[in-house]
């Protein structure tokens, strides 16, 4: 760990100088570097209701989560920023549910993996006219799941530069393994781990709308909304589903599902030391999934250099018509899951951040200028809890 720090302030350290080589009036057309943010994060959480095992068994998982975000900007010959985003992320994860896809072995490969999720992203802000276009491409990659993503989009600031409106398009196009439990596979191979699996496809299409307005010098509100369909294998193969007759099917859920979240943010500023963010949001699917979120954040500033921002969110959403508990779905259902994700429950978030931004730079670097830590403890009525802490690192 040592060492990692080492070579980060040593990274850090390289663009700083590079940043200051580029202060002439002639550097604003040429590429340099905007930010960078290097953030990593530690999850655990443990539960009694896995999808592996039919709604019932052990949920204990733990992910250590490491990404990087760099920013590039230039101004070409009309003026017009152009910004270049590039993110790399890397999760590694074990997990106990997942090893019992293979209920013979005592640790299955199953148990952990890894995912590496790179994108590329570019935007260009016309200052004089308020308007800026964007897009970007995506890619997900682990053992069991790939998917690539594109986007495109653009934004339009109103006359007086006090609102805006926002539009954008999402595809992701993703190949699922076909990894069926154990106990349910074919083959002359004897259902082996390393088999050769078959994929199958699913695709996802979404239209995202927002519009932000600045009330006055303390007040802002934005309103948001999405379209979202997807298409293809949306059940997970290797989620077991029990019947009353002690029998186990694989997860079987409709090919289509269509989604419109709705969502409204409003940030009030008291004076300069205090903030109130409030979030909330409607979600509603032809799965019959109907959902309500709740959140707020106040970041109090305790210092010119220091802040707090303790948070809270509150969700509730009714149960899917698919769902049903363990050994509770009958030969009569044409789709059926165990996938408490997808039951009636509510859940409670929180916990607290603290951001430091000192004056002359951490670690004695003048643009490594802000070190933010957060916790968050989230429990779900079903009983499942989880920790999160993460660490960024922001140079600018």
């Amino acid at each position: 760990m040592k060492k990692v720090i080492i070579s980060i302030i040593a990274l850090f350290g390289f663009f700083n100088a590079q940043a200051q080589e580029n202060t002439n009036t002639e550097a604003s057309k040429k590429l340099s570097l905007d930010e960078i943010n290097l953030v990593s994060s530690y999850y655990k959480q443990d539960g009694n209701n896995s999808a592996v095992t039919g709604g019932v068994g052990s949920e204990k998982l733990n992910d250590i989560s490491n990404s990087i975000d760099v920013v590039l900007v230039n101004y070409d010959k009309k003026l017009r920023k152009n910004k270049y985003t590039l993110d790399v992320g890397i999760d590694h994860y074990t997990s106990a549910s997942s090893d019992m896809i293979d209920l013979k072995a005592n640790s299955s490969a199953s148990h952990a993996d890894t995912r590496i999720y790179p994108s590329l992203g570019w935007s260009r802000e016309n200052e004089a006219k308020g308007s800026t276009i964007m897009a970007g491409v995506s890619y997900s990659g682990e053992f069991d799941y790939q998917s690539i993503g594109a986007n495109i989009g653009f934004s339009q600031k109103t006359p007086n530069r006090m609102g805006e409106f926002t539009a954008k398009f999402q595809a992701f196009l993703d190949q699922v393994k076909l990894i069926a439990p154990i106990e349910l596979r074919t083959g002359s191979t004897g259902g082996g781990e390393h088999e050769g699996y078959g994929t199958s496809g699913r695709n996802t299409y979404a239209l995202s709308l927002s519009y932000s307005q600045i009330i006055n010098k303390n007040f802002q509100l934005e309103l948001m909304t999405d379209a979202v369909q997807q298409t293809g294998y949306l059940s997970l193969p290797f989620h077991r589903v029990y019947f009353t007759d002690g029998s186990v099917h694989q997860e079987a859920l409709p090919d289509k599902r269509f989604k419109l979240p709705l969502g409204l943010r409003a940030n009030y500023f008291f004076g300069d030391k205090v903030i109130l963010r409030a979030y909330y949001r409607y979600y509603t699917d032809d799965w019959g999934l109907r959902s309500n979120t709740i959140s707020l954040e106040t970041p109090v500033k305790i210092s010119p250099f220091v802040s707090v921002s303790p948070f809270y969110r509150y969700y509730s959403q009714t149960g899917a018509k698919y769902f049903s508990p363990y050994q509770q779905h009958t030969a009569f259902d044409d789709f059926y899951t165990s996938n408490y994700d997808l039951s009636k429950f509510s859940s409670n978030f929180y916990g607290a951040g603290i951001r430091i931004n000192p004056k002359n730079g951490l670690f004695g670097i003048e643009r490594l200028n802000m070190l933010e830590i957060r916790y968050g403890h989230y429990t779900k009525s079903i009983g499942m809890k989880s920790d999160i802490i993460s660490l960024n690192l922001r140079f600018k």
